[in-house]
C-alpha cells in the first residue's frame, strides 16, 4: 500500500484520495491540529514538534519521547493500508516519518534504498535529520538510516528546491521495499 505525504493546507484532500487508516500529524506548538471525521487518537497520531534540525532555546526541538511516540503509532499500521502524514509544509517532519514508517516495516530493506525512493517521489523530501537520527538509534539502525537521510539532505540541488517553494505538493511512496 502507500505512505502519503502532504501538507497542512492540502491535507484534507489528499486524505479523500488517500483514504488512510492511520495519520501522523507533526506541527508546531500553537498551530491547531486538524480534524479528520473519523479519525479518534487510536488513528491520528498529533505530535507537537517544531521542525528544528538542532536543539533552539524556546522551541520544541524533535527529542527522544516524540519520535518514540511515533514509532510506537507505526508499530501498529497495518502496511497493507494507506497510511498519510502531514507537517505544515509537507517537506521535513513527514518525509522523516514517512522514511521511519518504511524502515520500521522493512527491517531487511536498505535504507539506502528507502532514502533514494523517497527522494525520487518528490524533489522537496528533505526529512528532518534530527528525526531521522533519533529513529536511527531507537530502531538500532547502527547510523545506516542517518547516513541515507544526510545524503538526501545534501543535494544542493534538491536544498535549492526546498528553499524555492513554501509548501510541497503532496505525495507517495510504496509501503513495501
Amino acid at each position: 500500500m502507500k505512505i502519503w505525504i502532504s501538507s497542512l493546507a492540502k491535507l484534507h484532500d489528499t486524505a479523500e484520495i488517500a483514504q488512510p487508516t492511520r495519520v501522523v500529524s507533526l506541527l508546531g506548538p500553537g498551530t491547531p491540529f486538524p480534524d479528520l471525521d473519523g479519525f479518534g487518537s487510536d488513528s491520528h497520531h498529533r505530535v507537537e514538534v517544531d521542525d528544528d534540525r538542532k536543539p533552539i532555546e524556546g522551541r520544541l526541538t524533535p527529542a527522544e519521547e516524540h519520535v518514540t511516540g511515533v514509532i510506537r503509532f507505526l508499530e501498529k499500521w497495518d502496511p497493507t493500508t494507506p497510511l498519510l502524514i502531514h507537517c505544515w509544509a509537507g517537506i521535513s517532519r513527514s518525509t522523516a516519518t514517512a522514511f521511519i514508517a518504511a524502515c520500521l516495516h522493512n527491517p531487511n530493506a536498505s535504507e539506502a534504498t528507502i532514502a533514494a525512493v523517497l527522494a525520487g517521489a518528490s524533489p522537496t523530501a528533505f526529512p528532518n535529520t534530527r528525526i531521522v537520527e533519533i529513529a536511527d538509534e531507537l530502531m538500532a539502525r547502527n547510523g545506516r538510516m542517518r547516513d541515507a537521510a544526510n545524503s538526501v539532505c545534501s543535494d544542493p540541488d534538491r536544498l535549492a528546491h526546498v528553499y524555492a517553494v513554501n509548501e510541497a505538493e503532496p505525495f507517495f511512496i510504496d509501503a513495501r521495499h
